[in-house]
């Protein structure tokens, strides 16, 4: 056999198998693609109620998230809206149209976020018409990643329910401790806000003195991750704060949303 002609039969074998290998990749990509949505979307509600405490082992996630009432806010004016649907709009891609954000001056920027949506979508545990916890949409820079997540918030619109975080890729065992139930923990019971309304809930560097007044807004920093819990210590500044959810929570305690 010619030399060129064996050539010619290796490049077809090695071409075929590519194309081969690609229609099953596409394939397989186009018939989870569904399943990966329904996943996702089963996920973001599983974390959703594990903020407000109210996730239960062993029961079905669509049942449980039945007790959530979900709304858009308008973040500029702190009232609920149906400008857009909550069942469609996808925050994280509004953060990035200019139709649907605003650009944030430094001053405003605590998070370092650079663009905020102008909708959020909320989620609201009501006990029938009193409501139990809000939770909210947060996100910002960590040492190497976005970290994305809900704090949730007691009916008092003050304490803080519980905080997670559902998507980050800080270093395991350092920044990744965000994920740590025993840190979670020291969230709930703290106090967001101080009497003249500023945000006064922070994560501080090494571990809270339980002994001051000040500690009700304080939580433990994370050992060995500055750059996480100073992230972290931020968006919680920033969703917390005026150009966050602050004009949203005032409204809401005073039946104004």
């Amino acid at each position: 056999m010619a030399s060129n002609e064996r050539i010619s039969k290796v490049l077809t074998v090695a071409v075929t198998l590519c194309l081969v290998c690609s229609v099953v990749v596409s394939s397989a990509a186009v018939l989870l693609r569904d399943a990966q949505q329904v996943n996702k979307a089963l996920d973001k509600k599983s974390n959703i109620l594990s903020a407000a405490g109210l996730l239960q082992p062993g029961m079905g996630i669509e049942e449980q998230f039945k007790k959530i009432e979900v709304k858009v806010v308008d973040i500029d004016t702190g009232k609920f809206t149906d400008v857009v649907s909550p069942d469609t709009y996808d925050q994280r891609k509004a953060a990035k149209n200019p139709a649907l954000s605003v650009g944030l001056s430094k001053e405003e920027d605590v998070a370092g976020i650079s663009r905020r949506a102008k909708y959020a979508v909320v989620y609201l545990v009501r006990d029938g018409d009193d409501i139990e916890k809000v939770v909210l949409p947060v996100r910002g820079p960590g040492l190497w990643s976005t970290l994305y997540g809900f704090i949730a918030i007691e009916s008092d619109l003050n304490t803080v329910a519980g905080l997670g975080f559902y998507e980050h890729a800080e270093t395991p065992g350092l920044g990744g401790e965000v994920d740590n139930p025993l840190w979670k923990k020291n969230w709930p019971g703290k106090q967001i806000y101080g009497n003249s309304r500023e945000v006064e809930l922070t994560v501080i560097k090494g571990a809270v003195d339980k002994t001051r007044p000040e500690a009700i807004h304080q939580v433990d920093g994370l050992s060995g991750a500055t750059l996480t819990t100073r992230g972290v210590d931020n968006l919680i500044q920033f969703w917390m704060g005026e150009n966050g959810f602050g004009k949203f929570l005032s409204n809401l305690k005073a039946g104004e949303a």
